[in-house]
């Protein structure tokens, strides 16, 4: 097997290809999802990740191992390390780049909530999920029971809501619906954008939300307690945030702060 393909990692339709991007933001690095239904000639992939050659490569041969075909490129939002590659891949492979945010879409077709995406007989149900950016999507591989969720959820700890552009009121909305998903069995497996695939879907959903009410009544308690800034909330709630992630923490605080002045 080609090094960076880890087909145990994924599904009976989707197949993990981890780009060579680790970092605290990234984890082990990007998972870029290789997707094709059983016995197709032609493949779908989510997320091409950093701008890097040999990830790209490794991509196309996991492809050509199976005799498939590269058909359609799928963003889940727009952030360099999912997206960065999109344009060489698509030059690679002459397929088009389908995302939500026209700013990087490669074709004529661009990507909504609601949309339904079919190649070769895969079925992907694209599903509006705005909270770690606005451009957000996270695709549901129904015949998989499966959902890809790029930064929504991640596949260690929690993921940042990226202010000023993700909006706390509509991560929090986008987890409801996706517990909704968990709770009608319609999703038991989430394909991550970062680290491993949750062993439990319904449990990862359910400690998001938890995580979330958690950090708000710590914000909350921080702003009684006197603190204004993203700052001071920082040194107070994440007392041992690592260094390399605090400006991190400080987005996912000012989105907080907005919210509960909306609140008020």
């Amino acid at each position: 097997m080609t090094p960076g393909v880890r087909p145990e990692a994924g599904t009976a339709r989707a197949t993990l290809v981890l780009a060579p991007n680790a970092n605290p933001m990234t984890l082990d690095g990007t998972n870029t999802w290789l997707l094709a239904e059983p016995g197709a000639r032609r493949a779908v992939v989510v997320d091409p990740g950093p701008l890097d050659e040999g990830h790209l490569r490794t991509v196309l041969r996991a492809a050509e191992e199976r005799d498939l075909r590269i058909a359609q490129i799928l963003l889940t939002h727009g952030h360099f390390d999912h997206s960065e590659g999109a344009p060489r891949l698509a030059e690679l492979t002459g397929a088009p780049v389908r995302a939500l945010d026209p700013r990087y879409r490669l074709g004529s077709e661009g990507l909504a909530g609601g949309d339904v995406v079919e190649v070769d007989g895969l079925r992907l149900d694209v599903v509006a999920t705005p909270g770690h950016s606005g451009d957000s999507l996270c695709f549901v591989l129904p015949a998989d029971r499966a959902v890809l969720t790029g930064d929504t959820i991640l596949g260690r700890g929690t993921t940042v809501v990226a202010h000023p552009d993700g909006r706390l009121g509509d991560y929090l909305d986008t987890l409801h619906r996706l517990h909704g998903l968990t709770e009608r069995e319609e999703v038991t497996a989430v394909l991550p954008g970062h680290g491993p695939v949750p062993a439990d879907a319904a449990a990862i959903v359910a400690f998001y939300l938890a995580h979330r009410e958690q950090r708000l009544a710590q914000v909350r308690a921080a702003v009684a307690a006197g603190d204004r800034t993203a700052a001071e909330v920082v040194d107070r709630v994440y007392a041992d945030v690592d260094p390399a992630v605090r400006f991190a923490a400080e987005m996912s605080v000012r989105a907080q702060l907005d919210y509960l002045d909306a609140e008020a």
